[in-house]
């Protein structure tokens, strides 16, 4: 599959803090059929590069597919039960992706989450997020499930303040972190995407995040 997952990371757990957890290579053994639902997904609801409510256009090419779907634009950033590109609703969410997020929750102590929306990213190289926090959901009691597929990324977790300086963690194809509890609100981001990177997905890498928005 990818040579940049090494054997010696698979099936690994790591605690991040308390509420933190990565789960080296637990979506591994599903990736081919994750990356197979993909194209049919962006196929109704396409990635498109979203601006921010300070008027910028985002580095990092964005849908979602579930219930709801996180949006930005000049009015700011929201959930919406509709894409507002063809203002038809988002593509549902695939089961393998719920039956995933909820295994990996379970994994990391937050049994009983139950995801509505799923935001895809794609990061080609030289693409970024820059640290920030998941607060636009109506509450914070449900974790952040964070998969990621094709090239590997600098993961950066920090604490709840901005100026904490955050711990910078590389990702695998197939590993998944999962945040919540007292670390729901940690600031988190992705430094650019290496270029020369052929994996799966060729040199991009894609992200699936679940949320409980509603």
């Amino acid at each position: 599959m990818t040579p940049f997952l090494l054997p010696e990371l698979r099936e690994e757990t790591v605690v991040l803090c308390p509420g933190a957890t990565l789960l080296r290579g637990f979506a591994l053994a599903q990736s081919d059929d994750l990356v197979a639902i993909l194209p049919n997904l962006t196929a109704q609801s396409p990635f498109r590069q979203m601006v921010t409510k300070g008027g910028h256009l985002m580095s990092v090419a964005m849908t979602n597919c579930g219930a709801l779907g996180w949006v930005s634009d000049r009015k700011g950033y929201r959930y919406a039960a509709c894409d507002p590109a063809h203002g038809r609703p988002w593509p549902a969410l695939p089961d393998l992706f719920r039956d995933l997020a909820q295994g990996a929750a379970n994994d990391a102590g937050f049994p009983g989450f139950s995801p509505d929306v799923c935001l895809i990213n794609r990061y080609e190289p030289g693409t970024r997020l820059a640290l920030h926090q998941d607060r636009d959901e109506r509450d914070f009691t449900a974790p952040i499930v964070s998969v990621s597929l094709g090239a590997p990324a600098i993961f950066l977790f920090g604490g709840r303040e901005r100026s904490e300086k955050p711990r910078r963690l590389k990702l695998f194809h197939g590993d998944v972190v999962v945040w919540g509890g007292q670390a729901r609100l940690n600031f988190h981001g992705i430094l650019p995407l290496k270029p020369d990177q052929s994996t799966i997905l060729g040199p991009q890498r894609i992200n699936l995040t679940f949320r409980k928005a509603g």
